[in-house]
């Protein structure tokens, strides 16, 4: 079964126990957008305990506010009940709630557009707050309140900006008016890696510069990297230029480096601390440095070798001719696909880790094993790529007049 049809059984389920259950939220939103997708929520007038009884497989994720995960056909799904916050605390968690109706629960969402319920059975729209209309103008509103909304729940600022650029919605003069006073309280109430994770959501949509500069208008970006507190327009518009050139599937670190182009490395890494990133987009920066360092300064062709061997290379070397001007760009990448190209062979022992000379062959020319085979090895394979060997013998007897071999 699919994930909707999934879905329509558990909202059947419930359904056929007496209960009210429909689809909410972002589904709800892009279904009427025309681009439904898989990422279905749930909301009903259940309890915890009563979904616990209708299915036997649940998670209980968040039990104190009335979510459950519900595992069906291996298909995971957030099912709630419908509520009324007891306020909130910290600017992120509501304190208590009680349960209440459709009506009221759609009054707590952050946005209109996101506010709005469907039952798939009788198929079925259920707008209590204006989404359609919303959506019809392409306005990004806040439900109610923005001041409240917004001091509810501080991370709603930045998803705000998020949904206005991933659908190219304006934002409602009430609710960016909200948004503009309250951005500077974004921390501490929100932590580092809730902003990261709204960061790599945008990457996904594209319109990543665009919504920086709409950070940047709503003083998102300011409160967010204090040292960008006070770029002006016309300078953050100039640092992103590179992106019109990034490719789409560039990480997001590097994406963001762009706005800080005299970083050092430390500085870089340090960028990398802050938002508490993975080992992986610790290494992918490293690779990264290395492409920019390899054009600053001529490295042989075993370098190269080793550099063209990374599975993403092209994605980093796009990235890194992106400020040029277009004409030296189509210059580096022909030069590059051709480099590449004639290094093929070097390029499969590397990823294969297959070099053509091997400790066997060492060994048989009377080398033991220890800290000089390891050095004749290194300086075996170097000669192998820079002067384009393929014999084994040659090779070695290019090695036996080096000052290495003992």
């Amino acid at each position: 079964m699919t994930v909707y049809e999934t879905a329509c059984g558990i909202i059947k389920k419930l359904q056929d126990r007496g209960f009210t259950a429909y689809f909410a939220g972002g589904w709800v939103r892009d279904f009427l957008m025309g681009h439904p997708s898989d990422d279905i929520d749930i909301a009903s007038d259940a309890s915890v305990d009563d979904i616990q009884k209708i299915f036997p497989k649940t998670i209980p994720v968040g039990i104190q506010f009335g979510i459950v995960i519900v595992v069906e056909n291996s298909h995971h799904f957030e099912v709630a009940t419908f509520r009324k916050d007891h306020g909130y605390q910290d600017g992120r968690r509501p304190i208590g709630f009680e349960k209440s109706t459709p009506e009221e629960d759609a009054q707590r969402r952050d946005f209109t557009i996101n506010g709005m319920f469907y039952d798939p059975i009788t198929k079925s729209l259920f707008d209590f707050v204006n989404g359609q209309e919303d959506l019809k103008n392409k306005v990004v509103k806040a439900i109610g309140n923005p001041h409240q909304r917004f001091l509810e729940d501080r991370l709603r600022m930045i998803r705000a900006v998020r949904y206005a650029c991933r659908f190219h919605f304006s934002l409602d003069p009430e609710t960016k008016q909200a948004l503009c006073l309250h951005a500077n309280s974004l921390f501490p109430s929100v932590a580092i890696e809730r902003v990261w994770q709204e960061f790599t959501k945008m990457r996904r949509f594209g319109s990543f510069k665009k919504f920086i500069l709409k950070l940047h208008e709503t003083h998102l970006l300011g409160t967010i990297f204090k040292e960008l507190n006070t770029l002006s327009l016309e300078e953050l518009t100039a640092r992103l230029h590179p992106l019109d050139h990034f490719p789409q599937e560039a990480p997001l670190l590097c994406k963001l480096l762009t706005l800080f182009p005299l970083y050092s490395l430390e500085q870089k890494f340090a960028l990398c601390d802050k938002f508490k990133l993975s080992n992986q987009e610790r290494e992918n920066l490293r690779f990264y440095q290395s492409i920019l360092l390899a054009f600053d300064k001529p490295l042989d062709l075993h370098s190269w070798a080793h550099l063209y061997a990374h599975e993403e290379v092209f994605t980093y070397l796009k990235m890194a001719i992106a400020p040029l001007q277009q004409q030296e760009r189509s210059y580096w990448l022909q030069l590059h696909h051709e480099r590449y190209n004639s290094l093929q062979k070097a390029i499969h022992r590397i990823k294969h880790q297959s070099p053509l000379l091997q400790s066997k062959h060492l060994i048989e020319a009377g080398i033991a094993p220890g800290i000089t085979m390891g050095k004749l090895l290194k300086e075996g394979e170097k000669l192998a790529i820079n002067e384009n060997i393929d014999s084994v013998e040659i090779l070695l007897e290019k090695l036996k007049k080096s000052p290495l071999w003992p």
